[in-house]
């Protein structure tokens, strides 16, 4: 498996949305046949004006208002919340955390729809498997984080939990190749067993 490392790596391309004008009855015949939430709402010029979700389609059936909003460009929630193509996936994960959100709609350097992130999308990374976590854990050790010959590390990886053990020669290393470990697309947890040689 490639390394998953931005939303574009794991995104859906094919990203299904409605114009402004689609009407009450097109967008719910759209949720259905797609079998999704969440619908992107276009501007004529390719920009994401707004989302429209289940919860804004309810919503609507219970206001009273004889002109309540039968089209997806009065119906939406605006702005919408977007992730560029180049987010990291864990950015686009804390995005979605703290909106409570499901599906992200993706858009290129100019602001236009390229693509709709979810959480299982997201999750995908972790089916990475533990041979190719274990390699870039290793690559990432020996290449930028331990001095040569300064800290004997040994790695083992199973089922996305990478185990490191062996010698380092001072106990604030420990820190450090724990947190950098953790950003290897894939890492579950880390867990350390360390021993540190007596000075002097």
């Amino acid at each position: 498996m490639e390394h998953l490392r931005t939303v574009a790596d794991v995104m859906t391309r094919a990203a299904v949305s409605v114009d402004r004008g689609t009407a009450f009855k097109d967008i719910v015949e759209t949720m259905r046949m797609w079998n999704i939430s969440a619908l992107p709402v276009l501007a004529e010029d390719g920009h994401v004006a707004g989302v429209v979700s289940e919860a804004d389609l309810l919503l609507s059936t219970q206001a009273s208002d004889p002109d309540r909003a039968t089209t997806a460009g009065r119906l939406m929630t605006r702005p919408a919340v977007t992730v560029p193509t180049t987010a990291t996936i864990r950015a686009a994960a804390r995005v979605m955390a703290r909106g409570h959100l499901k599906r992200l709609p993706v858009v290129d350097g100019d602001g236009r729809l390229v693509g709709v992130v979810s959480r299982g999308d997201l999750l995908k990374v972790y089916l990475r498997p533990d041979a190719d976590i274990g390699t870039e854990v290793r690559e990432l050790l020996g290449l930028r984080l331990i001095p040569r010959g300064s800290a004997e590390v040994h790695v083992h990886v199973a089922s996305g939990v990478v185990y490191l053990h062996g010698s380092i020669p001072d106990p604030a290393m420990e820190d450090v190749l724990v947190r950098a470990v953790g950003t290897v697309p894939g890492v579950v947890d880390v867990r350390a067993d360390f021993t540190v040689p007596a000075s002097g």
